[in-house]
């Protein structure tokens, strides 16, 4: 039987036992640091797949280095995904796992010429970052590193992100797979590696081919803190509202101009201010948030997102601002407005709950790596969202990432260390339970 998180100390002695038997010789991080190099930003303006053609420079590489470890049929397509396979070395007949990683960097900071830094044996207090000295790591808001006192931080020098969103979870992969390949006495049933573009973009799965995955369930890598596992995420959807005023020469426009910017100004006003908005909000409370107001005199376009772990919650977010809208447009009478709601992603849990084995597995797997596991939520999507109800189960393990999204952005060595000895134990895992 699984032990249980709350179990942990009384198995403890039991995963140390377990964990001692294997020899770990890591290569994450010289990995991570070749992998940061390469500018893999996406395009949510791009209509291409993928949204930017650098991103095929990592895949390039990260196929050339698999098939360099003997992996014969790794590949990039056309899509900038990349496949690979770790062949079976059991009789066993085990479920075909896939371990998922994101090359594709934010949008929202540039990820062109990252130079990482590394803070070794890290004593606490703050990170200054020497790139741009008002870029500060401080202790106080990244509470995390309360508990990484001794560990190697990399960083960027603060000009730019150091994507270890997701590039922690690829090399994290890699070394893994690399660790697998040399070590067949471990025994693992068939492994599928998928190395995926624009999820930062919420595009991730577009266009992967799953009947080429050939993958019973999966799990992506990329996760905050160590020992974290994720089987919950928000459901999401993109709303849109076309605002058409009323147009006329400024200077006759008394009791005629109605000007679309102002309506689109008089909405995001009315938003609520507290309470749905992610600058308001934690734990499982969702919200409205506007993410660009473009236009002119004549036509306004808002686009926002909706967030809330329950279905329901995303159609009250919705209908409250399909009323806000109504009500600012009572002062502008003659003007028109349309909402459009687009679905992005659906809360993982719903599909991932159907399958118990899947997070319990990985549960064994960090205890094996010597840690505690916290399951948790994320305030977010991965790609295991979609592929979770595209019919591929995918919860979220850790990868040691912080700060995502920023030039604050921060990793472990020692946390990505972790991470490879989780995904080599769950691939055992399945294996020895099958």
């Amino acid at each position: 039987m699984t032990p249980s998180i709350k179990n942990f100390s009384r198995h403890h002695s039991a995963v140390l036992s377990v964990s001692s038997a294997l020899t770990f010789t890591h290569s994450v991080t010289e990995r991570f640091l070749r992998y940061v190099a390469i500018d893999t930003q996406s395009d949510p303006s791009s209509s291409t797949c993928p949204s930017t053609e650098k991103q095929k420079d990592l895949g390039r590489l990260l196929a050339a280095e698999l098939q360099a470890m003997g992996i014969q049929d790794a590949h990039l397509d056309e899509h900038g995904y990349v496949y690979a396979t770790i062949t079976a070395n059991t009789d066993k007949t085990v479920p075909v796992i896939c371990f998922c990683s994101h090359m594709d960097t934010s949008p929202d900071c540039t990820g062109r010429n990252v130079k990482p830094q590394i803070t070794r044996n890290y004593q606490g207090g703050n990170i200054m970052l020497p790139g741009d000295p008002s870029q500060i790591i401080r202790a106080e808001e990244h509470p995390a590193l309360r508990e990484l006192i001794g560990h190697d931080i990399i960083t960027s020098d603060g000009t730019t992100l150091l994507g270890a969103d997701n590039k922690a979870g690829i090399a994290e992969i890699m070394d893994a797979t690399d660790f697998l390949i040399k070590n067949p006495q471990i025994k693992h049933g068939t492994i599928k590696i998928l190395f995926t573009p624009d999820e930062e973009i919420g595009r991730g799965v577009d266009k992967v081919d799953l009947k080429k995955l050939g993958a019973d369930f999966a799990y992506t890598i990329d996760g905050e803190s160590a020992g974290n596992i994720e089987d919950e995420t928000f459901s999401a959807d993109a709303a849109t509202i076309s605002i058409e005023g009323i147009s006329t020469h400024p200077g006759f426009a008394k009791g005629k101009m109605e000007h679309a910017i102002k309506i689109a100004a008089a909405i995001i006003d009315r938003l609520p201010k507290d309470g749905c908005s992610p600058e308001t909000t934690e734990g499982k409370r969702g919200f409205l948030h506007p993410i660009s107001i473009v236009g002119a005199l004549e036509k306004a376009t808002i686009s926002l997102i909706v967030r809330d772990f329950a279905d329901s919650g995303l159609k009250q977010k919705e209908d409250l601002l399909e009323n806000i809208i109504k009500e600012v447009m009572k002062d502008f009478p003659r003007s028109t407005y349309r909402m459009q709601i687009k679905q992005q992603y659906r809360n993982m849990k719903q599909v991932i709950d159907k399958h118990p084995e899947i997070v319990e597995n990985a549960i064994e797997a960090i205890l094996r790596a010597g840690l505690k596991p916290v399951k948790t939520s994320v305030r977010g999507g991965t790609d295991g969202s979609r592929l979770s109800f595209m019919g591929l189960p995918c919860p979220n393990i850790f990868a040691g990432e912080h700060a995502f999204h920023s030039r604050l952005e921060w990793v472990s060595v020692q946390d990505m260390e972790k991470a490879v000895q989780t995904i080599v134990h769950l691939a055992m895992i399945w294996e020895e339970r099958a």
